[in-house]
Parts: C-alpha cells; sequence; structure tokens
C-alpha cells in the first residue's frame, strides 16, 4: 500500500506542532515492569547464585502525582517503593549483599524509568549453605 503523497507528509512537516512537547502528557510505567527491572537489578548485584538458589523477585508500587500538581522541580514519572526478596549462598555478608541489591535496584530503576526510588526493602527469603559448611564428616 503505498503511503501518504510527498507534498501531504512536508506540509506536516512544516506546519508548527498544535500542542507544545511539555503539555502532551507523559509515559506512565506500570508497577509490574518497575518490579521486573528491580528483579533483574537484584540479579545483577548478587552475580553469581550458588546452585539451587532461586532469581532474585520483586514487588513495585508507582505512586504518580495527579498531573495538575506537578512543579517545577518535582519528578512528574512518579516514585516508586520496592521489595525484592532474594535468596543467598551461605556462609555471606548478608548485610553487604542486601546494601548491594538496595543500591543497584534504586540506580537502575531510577535510570531506566526516571523515577524517585524512595525505598528499597530487601528479605533474604532463604540460605543455601554450601556444601563445604554446615556438614560434619
Amino acid at each position: 500500500m503505498p503511503g501518504p503523497p510527498a507534498e501531504d507528509a512536508r506540509s506536516r512537516a512544516e506546519r508548527p506542532d498544535p500542542v507544545p512537547a511539555a503539555e502532551r502528557g507523559s509515559t506512565v510505567v506500570a508497577d509490574l515492569v518497575v518490579a521486573k527491572i528491580a528483579a533483574r537489578a537484584a540479579h545483577e548485584a548478587l552475580a553469581r547464585l550458588p546452585p539451587g538458589v532461586l532469581p532474585p523477585e520483586a514487588t513495585a508500587v508507582v505512586l504518580l502525582p495527579p498531573a495538575r500538581e506537578v512543579r517545577a522541580g518535582e519528578n512528574p514519572a512518579g516514585t516508586a517503593r520496592i521489595q525484592v526478596g532474594v535468596e543467598l549462598g551461605y556462609p555471606t555478608d548478608i548485610g553487604g549483599r542486601c546494601a548491594a541489591v538496595r543500591r543497584r535496584v534504586a540506580e537502575r530503576v531510577g535510570a531506566l524509568t526516571g523515577m524517585a526510588v524512595h525505598e528499597v526493602a530487601v528479605q533474604v527469603e532463604r540460605l543455601h549453605p554450601s556444601p563445604a559448611h554446615g556438614r560434619t564428616q
């Protein structure tokens, strides 16, 4: 099917936009998308996981400000509160690993969605002892 005549395409390109870009609207990122980004970021932060350890899971709540209330300097993309569940090999520095997950999730979600991340709660669901620990010979 042929496209529009060249004259129509040119005339549209030359016309000024009736609505300025800043007033057109915004993209809304769903909670599920933010949760998937957070889970992937947590997986990246943990790097190598021992065999049998499930990958991180995340849930997210996205709060969007009403468009009429967005003021200069505020984030129109909204804010996110995220909870990440992880399983870790043991022994390990649990606090250090959780801090790394928090940092990575906040950085990646903020960078990819433009949202301010106010909270990243990391919950250790299970510890998996390494084969060399916890067994007597």
